[in-house]
């Protein structure tokens, strides 16, 4: 005698009836290749869900989701700054924040895309924190704790850190206004104790 295990009944009962199910939906296909009757009495058809693609940052400095400024968790790096668009925000250690002023200009600006004010309100981070300075060009820039904000040309997508460490001075920045030193690999690093 073959003895089948109480666990294996239920599964192959359901196996079953999603196979008549399947059998009998088939069965209601029209002449047009469209079904009818198919559906369940009481559900109803969705939509397929359609997921917004990132967007590369662009050359228009005006894009005003680049300048809003917004708390995002990360899972390796924490609480950090991203614009509209999921984009880390950077800070510069040779500006300075008393008084607040940039030493990023010309090629450096180019690189170092500078957050334009005018954006659409913060979200989750301190409005008392925030302010603005005249850049050299006489443009505004957003400043966070004093510090001049800017995004990097070389990130590719949301949530890219790619310029983190860029010569000794660029870094992410969390919504305190404080400096994300700590790098990708580094949490690695310590969290799988590589």
């Amino acid at each position: 005698m073959i003895r089948i295990p109480r666990t294996v009944v239920p599964a192959a009962v359901c196996l079953t009836a999603l196979a008549l199910l399947t059998a009998c939906t088939a069965g209601a296909a029209t002449t047009s290749g469209g079904y009818a009757g198919a559906q369940m009495p009481g559900m109803q058809q969705q939509a397929p869900m359609t997921l917004a693609m990132p967007q590369p940052i662009t050359a228009n400095p005006n894009d005003p989701m680049k300048s809003q400024l917004r708390a995002a968790k990360t899972f390796d790096l924490g609480l950090l700054l991203v614009d509209g668009t999921g984009y880390t925000i950077y800070r510069y250690d040779r500006d300075t924040t008393d008084p607040s002023r940039s030493n990023c200009n010309d090629a450096c600006a180019a690189k170092w895309i500078p957050v334009k004010t005018g954006g659409p309100a913060p979200v989750d981070v301190d409005q008392s924190l925030i302010g603005q300075i005249t850049r050299d060009d006489g443009t505004q820039q957003v400043t966070l704790a004093g510090w001049p904000l800017y995004h990097y040309a070389g990130d590719s997508e949301p949530a890219d850190t790619s310029g983190q460490g860029a010569d000794q001075a660029w870094y992410p920045i969390a919504p305190d206004g404080k400096k994300i030193t700590i790098t990708q690999d580094q949490w690695r690093e310590n969290a799988f104790g590589l």
